[in-house]
């Protein structure tokens, strides 16, 4: 069967590596010259299946109204007049209570877990692909006794969702990162979650599109897709702009992040995906005794700051804003700030890479998966800020419900039926 694979970010090209792997005869058409250099390009880089949850949680709302009165506040809305907007935030709201927000949580965890598993069996299959993926698990680090005192509640969740855990006084956090022993920001306590890891999606998509091709997959790039021509409750092919003939496929794989709403809704699929902007810095490592092992998250700052390889990347901020990308400087200065906080040496922070993006998040916190009502598109949209954690996770999944086979994760709660 041919498949076409609408968008080579990391989720579009973890599906159609699965999809290549079950003997499907797989092509990707992607808006841009190469693989992942929108939402996948400079993410934070963590693949934290352990902090895998929803956006809208219980006391969000007032902890957005208490953010906003900070100078770099990690979370912005705008307000401007956007339905879209208004009707993505009146869903929010409405999951931002404690039986949503549990319900939510475990499903992400089911995808997230699943994924780690996937992504482990793929980087240990022996692929040509490197993408300075290791798991040291991932540091969450508190700034007071506070906030050392608040994660009590934090572990008790993650003694509910089966998630090893290792609660360290600041001391303990220090003789587990050695590199915080400079450290300028107090440190009262820690906790340590070691299934967690980190890696570099770009790369990763990258390495993984250059094998694929190699094998026969075919990668159109540089094509923008225009609109999905259906008949009969089947898509009939994919229009694109300067291509006077439908490009044909007998099944068709949606992985266009935030633009996915824009394509399906002609064809009365109404995704409730709306982007939240983030930020990134990339810097090269001067001293890797200076620099961190394990991922790093600044639990006041909301702010992560990952190893990759010869280089560090911190990674942060929520503005729900619209769909513009440019960087803004304060944001860029922002970042370099929490890093010297944390390691003030090693870091060549002066030449960092700045980076802004989408993430495509859902209302709820889930992606949204598999079939739709047309009998050959499926959907594999609205990771959020979990992409890079859930990729592989979802591209099998997907690439299970194509051949007809059941997934091994539950589909509950994870397919767009609950937005109908």
């Amino acid at each position: 069967m041919k498949v076409a694979v609408l968008g080579a970010g990391v989720a579009g090209v973890a599906a159609a590596y699965y999809l290549w792997r079950d003997g499907h005869e797989v092509v990707v058409l992607e808006r841009r010259p190469g693989p992942a250099l929108e939402t996948s390009f400079g993410n934070a880089g963590g693949l934290c299946p352990s902090f895998a949850g929803p956006w809208a949680a219980p006391g969000m709302v007032g902890k957005v109204l208490k953010m906003a009165l900070q100078r770099q506040a990690p979370i912005r809305f705008s307000l401007s007049p956007s339905p879209r907007k208004l009707a993505w935030l009146a869903r929010w709201l409405g999951n931002c209570n404690a039986e949503r927000f549990r319900a939510n949580k475990l499903r992400m965890q089911r995808v997230a877990h699943y994924s780690a598993a996937c992504l482990r069996d793929l980087a240990g299959s022996g692929l040509p692909v490197d993408f300075d993926y290791h798991q040291d698990g991932t540091l969450q680090v508190f700034r007071t006794e506070a906030d050392l005192k608040a994660a009590q509640g934090i572990t008790r969740a993650l003694d509910e969702y089966e998630v090893p855990w290792q609660l360290l006084d600041g001391a303990g956090a220090r003789r587990l990162e050695p590199a915080l022993a400079a450290a300028r920001a107090p440190i009262a306590g820690a906790l340590y979650l070691p299934l967690d890891g980190s890696g570099d999606s770009h790369k990763f998509s990258t390495g993984l599109a250059a094998y694929l091709a190699e094998q026969g997959v075919s990668f159109q790039y540089g094509l923008q897709i225009r609109a999905l021509a259906q008949e009969g409750g089947r898509i009939q092919g994919v229009q694109a702009e300067g291509r006077h003939e439908l490009i044909t496929a007998d099944a068709y794989v949606v992985a266009l992040g935030p633009q996915a709403p824009f394509l399906l809704r002609p064809l009365g699929l109404a995704l409730p995906v709306y982007p939240l902007k983030g930020y990134s810095i990339t810097a090269r490592i001067d001293d890797a005794a200076r620099a961190p092992r394990a991922a790093l998250m600044d639990e006041y700052n909301k702010v992560m700051i990952s190893r990759l390889g010869d280089r560090v990347r911190a990674a942060g901020m929520a503005e729900l804003k619209g769909y513009g990308t440019a960087v803004d400087p304060a944001r860029v200065a922002f970042l370099q700030s929490v890093v010297r906080e944390w390691f003030p040496e090693g870091i060549d922070l002066d030449h960092a890479q700045a980076w802004a993006g989408l993430r495509p998040m859902t209302p709820d916190g889930p992606a949204i998966l598999g079939k739709t009502r047309y009998d050959n598109l499926y959907l594999d949209c609205g990771h959020g800020s979990n992409g890079w954690t859930q990729a592989c996770g979802t591209g099998k999944i997907v690439a299970d419900i194509v051949a007809g086979r059941e997934p091994e994760v539950d589909l509950e709660g994870l397919t767009a039926e609950r937005f109908a």
